[in-house]
This record gives C-alpha cells, sequence and structure tokens, in this order.
C-alpha cells in the first residue's frame, strides 16, 4: 500500500475537504444500520466500504478468507488473521477507491457496497479482553506532581526509569456517542474529618490515545521494542473518564479504582498503525539513558495533532485544549515492551492506553484537572461561560489528526455527554 506522501493518490468517491478519512487512511471499523446487521466496514470521506458485500461478490477472491470474516461483531477475529492479510485487505480496498479503477466504480454493486456514514450506527470495535492505562507524558505527570506533592520533586523517582502504568477494567469502555452518569462514591475534602458519599463534583475527562494489540503471546514470553509494532494493529482516540475527588481519596495505597472505572469512551474508527507511518517522529531525549530493554532503534513517536471541546446543552462546542501525540515521554513500542517484560501475555484486542497527553503551553493540556489547575483558574468558553470541571449536560468532544504534505489521516471524534447521576 502506499503510505508514502511522494505518491499523491485521488479517489472517485467524494472525501470532503479536511476529512479525516482519506484515501491515506481507510480505517476499520465495526457498524449497523436499520436495514444490515452488525459487520466491519473501512470509512473514506462521508461512506462506509461494506467489506462483506465485497467479499461477497468476489473482489478478495485471491485472499482466501473465512466465510463471513466481515459479518462480525468485532474486529477481533480480522486482526487475528495477522497483518499480512489486514494489509492486504486494506490494500485491495484502497485500490478499488482509485479514481482511475473502474472495478468497483462502474460495478452494478456499487450502491449496495457504499452505505452513507450518517445513517449508519458505529459500536465498539473490539472486544476489549484486557485494558492498561500508562502515564507516558512528562510534562502531565509534572503537572500532577506539582499539585499533588512537592512542587520541587515532582515525578516520583522511577517515572524516567520506566513507564508507569496499572492494568483497568474493560467492562465500561463504550463507543463515541454513549452518554454516560456522572459517577457517585466516596471522597473527602481536607475541611471535614470524615469521607463523604455522593454523585463526584469534580469530573474530568483525559485526553488519550489507545492501542490496540493484534498478536497474542504465550505467559512468560516477553516483547522487544524492535518487534512491539508488529504486535500493533491500530489505534483509537481515549478519553479515560476521572472523578477527581474520588480519585484523590481512595488512590493511595493501591491507585485509580471507582475515581476511573465507571467509563472511558473510544472513537470507533481504528486507524492502522501502517497509516500513521509518514507521521512518525523522534520523541522526547529520555535522560537519564533507560535501560536496554526499553531502548528504540527508530522513531517511536506520532505528530498527530489533538483537540478538546466542551459543548454545554443546546450551545456550540467550544475549544478549550490543543495538544499532540508527539510530547510523549514514553512511546508505544517501550509501553509494550515493558508491560510484556515479566512475562505477562497479551491477546488480540487488548487495549493499551497512552495516558493524558498535555504538552508545555497551559492551553495544550490534557485534562481540566490541568487546565483549571485543581480549580483555581476557571476556563472560559466561546458562550463566557466558565468550567472548573465537566458539569451536567456537557458534551467532551475530542478529534485527532496527522497531516504533512497535503495528507490528512485522522480518527474523527470521540464525544460523550455526561448526565447525571442515577
Amino acid at each position: 500500500m502506499s503510505d508514502s506522501p511522494t505518491n499523491t493518490l485521488s479517489t472517485w468517491v467524494e472525501v470532503p475537504k479536511n476529512s479525516d478519512f482519506t484515501i491515506y487512511n481507510l480505517p476499520f471499523g465495526v457498524f449497523k444500520n436499520k436495514k444490515l446487521s452488525p459487520r466491519v466496514g473501512i470509512a473514506i470521506g462521508d461512506k462506509i466500504v461494506d467489506l462483506s458485500v465485497l467479499d461477497q461478490e468476489g473482489f478478495f477472491g485471491n485472499l482466501f478468507l473465512t466465510e463471513g470474516i466481515f459479518l462480525n461483531e468485532f474486529l477481533n477475529d480480522l486482526i487475528a488473521l495477522g497483518k499480512v492479510q489486514t494489509r492486504k485487505i486494506r490494500e485491495r480496498v484502497q485500490q478499488l477507491l482509485l479514481a482511475d479503477n473502474e472495478e468497483l466504480r462502474d460495478h452494478s454493486i456499487r450502491g449496495k457496497v457504499m452505505v452513507n456514514r450518517r445513517e449508519a450506527e458505529m459500536l465498539l470495535p473490539v472486544k476489549i479482553g484486557d485494558y492498561t492505562d500508562f502515564y507516558s507524558s512528562i510534562e502531565h505527570a509534572t503537572n500532577v506532581g506539582k499539585m499533588f506533592r512537592d512542587p520541587e520533586n515532582a515525578l516520583l523517582p522511577n517515572w524516567k526509569h520506566l513507564p508507569v502504568g496499572y492494568h483497568g477494567r474493560a467492562s465500561s469502555i463504550i463507543p463515541s456517542g454513549v452518554p454516560i452518569h456522572r459517577p457517585k462514591g466516596q471522597f473527602k475534602d481536607p475541611d471535614i474529618e470524615a469521607p463523604a458519599f455522593g454523585p463526584s463534583r469534580r469530573l474530568d475527562f483525559e485526553l488519550e490515545l489507545a492501542f490496540i494489540t493484534g498478536k497474542q503471546t504465550k505467559l512468560g514470553d516477553s516483547i522487544s521494542t524492535a518487534e512491539a509494532e508488529d504486535y500493533i494493529f491500530g489505534f483509537v482516540l481515549f478519553n479515560d473518564w476521572s472523578a477527581r475527588d474520588i480519585q484523590a481519596w481512595e488512590y493511595v495505597p493501591l491507585g485509580p479504582f471507582l475515581g476511573k472505572s465507571f467509563a472511558s469512551s473510544i472513537s470507533p474508527w481504528v486507524v492502522t498503525i501502517e497509516a500513521l507511518e509518514q507521521f512518525r517522529t523522534e520523541g522526547p531525549v529520555q535522560e537519564p539513558e533507560v535501560l536496554d530493554y526499553l531502548k528504540c532503534e527508530k522513531p517511536g513517536n506520532f505528530d498527530l495533532k489533538l483537540e478538546v471541546y466542551i459543548q454545554p446543552e443546546g450551545q456550540k462546542p467550544s475549544k478549550i485544549a490543543s495538544s499532540n501525540f508527539k510530547y510523549m515521554y514514553w512511546n508505544v513500542a517501550q509501553q509494550l515492551a515493558h508491560h510484556t517484560v515479566n512475562g505477562c501475555n497479551i491477546n488480540v484486542g487488548d487495549m493499551m492506553a497512552s495516558g493524558t497527553i498535555s504538552g508545555k503551553d497551559e492551553n495544550s493540556y490534557g485534562s481540566m484537572l490541568e487546565l483549571s489547575w485543581k480549580g483555581t483558574k476557571p476556563v472560559k468558553l466561546d458562550s463566557g461561560e466558565e468550567r472548573k470541571f465537566i458539569e451536567d449536560g456537557d458534551t467532551v468532544i475530542m478529534k485527532g489528526f496527522g497531516e504533512k504534505d497535503g495528507i490528512r489521516v485522522g480518527f474523527g471524534e470521540v464525544s460523550a455527554k455526561v448526565l447525571p447521576a442515577k
């Protein structure tokens, strides 16, 4: 597949200007509509290519695919075919969509293959067996350390030596568009003697990207940084909702629990790591030098612009943050190498999130905790309203894309509305 910006590709599909879903992207997702059962599709412009129809009509004839592989509620079985096969599927679809290829363009089946994206309901793309959340932005970790610990020693002693992370729950990861209820739990303010119980008063988002694993390993095996990207199928935007007051009271000594486990929202289209290749870039210099198993031979960061919006009920969205995935101190290869170095096995469809992505500038912080500096600096919206944390009725929207040499590859968006506590 030509993912190189030196080869300009055009398609017979009408792709709106600034669309994330260009001929260079072709992400995988699972969708349904009023007439169609859940199935695998590829996004292009405002359309979805129904891969099951292409398969039934013989367009993948030389790939020897398992029968019904695209009539699935999840991508797991497709991903498990391996990168050789999934690359060939994506390459074949790209070939069929090229402007000068009449195979599908002039075929009577075209109308059945091309589904309107606005008429489709996007589903959770993978059956997630396990979920891990990292803490890999040095700016975010430093900000949190300044707020809650010693400003002079914001980072804990281990932070620059290993990718800190925790193993979370997978059950409450939901696709974009599904609303969440404000969580309830215990919290203890400094001015009260005993903890109180009730709806969280400090509901927050966390701007993250997550990768999905595409191969399994056996218990006891580990993955090197050199091999890591062979095990990464693709990426989604990830909003790791957080209840800061619940989290602050519970996290010592074992870490996040109820303050995180109530919901995480993901974008429905999985952008393959191959589609992001042209946005690869060097990460920050790592000082002190990392241990050998965490050293990387090639750049492991990606220059992907990220944006966060808050939309109060009945109003237009206000952009409140602009960040970039290239800021991450620990890259995805290091995360996966560290995750498995003790022999922990991974499975197809596991999800590993980056942790909050913050930059150096105040407008590049990836959480309300940082943007409002623990509630002391309210964030102004376009309407004139202010926010310290997320309020009931607010919708949080995250977007992400790479743009280089006139080529754009993006994730669409992940959004969710906050409903009152049940």
